[in-house]
């Protein structure tokens, strides 16, 4: 007599395991259109990718009110987002940071606090709120719209949350197209020496990729120094976030209704992690690069999610305020940097 026929341990776990993957997958295929679209798009024709992303995402809004791809959209919006701010540490090692000195690190470390705090003083005296000052300094002083993505993941979720941070990435990734081309005639006018220019404009410029080309628009080690010293404003990512975890703890709450300090978000530990093993070089360049790329891809995918997501009628009710928050923000930057550049002589 054969012995009874078991039932598949886990068989119905699997089922529902496939169809939530259906589910999400449909969502996030849209994203990654997009993000292939516009990088193709940005590629060829030239532009900031991130912005493109943003701009089509938005116009498919109406996705996001549809039940087939809420699922895909929200997660890449947050899953994808997180591992792609996690691979940024693949990018940098502390060799590198100490490479530069110890002048240009304590200026990034005191004008990225300068700003972040200027911004939440500033956005209360426009009549803004404090989060969305907070934010908008950090992509300004820290590394643009990849910064934004990171800080907005640690901070409390409300009904203004997605579009706050569809408005500093609006912001930095526009200001920062306008540094790449202006901060260098800038530098000339100044005459500032070849590694002066490059401290200026990493410490300046809000994106990491418009650091790069205006950089390289003037010299090799002109583009060599303004890299590194972009990265260490990669690396202030860490405290920041750690800043803004223990800052709004008492806002986050757990489903009981009790506060509680959050722990330490995976993607930030996965960043530090990355750092530490590329400093210690156990990541082949190629590999290094290709996290790169991969981070980058998941950025414009999170991005074109949270695009989706927000509507050009709930942005157009905010005003001006916002802009001119950053641009302000960008001023204050600009000042702070210039006068340690200039009048100390940093980089000389």
């Amino acid at each position: 007599m054969k012995p009874p026929r078991l039932p598949v341990p886990g068989k119905a776990g699997l089922i529902q395991r496939a169809g939530h993957y259906r589910t999400i997958g449909r969502g996030l295929l849209v994203c990654v259109t997009i993000a292939l679209a516009t990088t193709f798009i940005a590629d060829h024709y030239g532009g900031p990718t991130l912005l493109y992303a943003l701009l089509l995402g938005m116009s498919l809004h109406f996705l996001s009110e549809e039940g087939r791809c809420q699922a895909g959209i929200e997660f890449a919006a947050r899953s994808v987002l997180r591992l792609g701010v996690a691979l940024l540490g693949a990018r940098m090692t502390f060799e590198q940071v100490g490479a530069l000195g110890i002048g240009p690190v304590l200026m990034v470390v005191a004008t990225v606090a300068c700003v972040i705090l200027a911004g939440a003083v500033m956005a209360r005296m426009l009549g803004l709120s404090r989060e969305l000052g907070l934010l908008t300094g950090g992509a300004v002083g820290i590394c643009g719209a990849s910064a934004a993505l990171a800080l907005s993941a640690v901070m409390p979720r409300d009904a203004n949350t997605e579009r706050n941070t569809i408005l500093t990435v609006v912001g930095v990734t526009t200001l920062s197209t306008l540094a790449m081309v202006i901060y260098p005639l800038i530098a000339g006018g100044l005459s500032l020496a070849n590694p002066q220019a490059g401290i200026f404009l990493g410490a300046t410029i809000h994106d990491v990729a418009q650091v790069v080309g205006a950089g390289y628009m003037i010299s090799e080690q002109t583009g060599d120094t303004s890299t590194l010293v972009k990265l260490v404003r990669v690396a202030m990512l860490v405290p920041a976030v750690m800043a803004f975890i223990w800052l709004f703890r008492a806002s986050r709450q757990v489903q009981g209704g009790a506060t509680r300090v959050p722990m330490l978000p995976g993607f930030l530990v996965g960043f530090v992690v990355l750092v530490v093993i590329n400093s210690l070089g156990l990541i082949p360049e190629a590999v290094s690069e290709g996290m790169s790329t991969l981070s980058r891809g998941c950025l414009v995918t999170a991005i074109a999610a949270l695009g989706i997501k927000t509507s050009f009628q709930k942005l157009a009710v905010v005003g001006w305020k916002p802009v001119i928050l950053m641009v302000l923000e960008t001023l204050l930057l600009l000042g702070l940097v210039l006068g340690v550049v200039v009048l100390a002589g940093l980089g000389t």
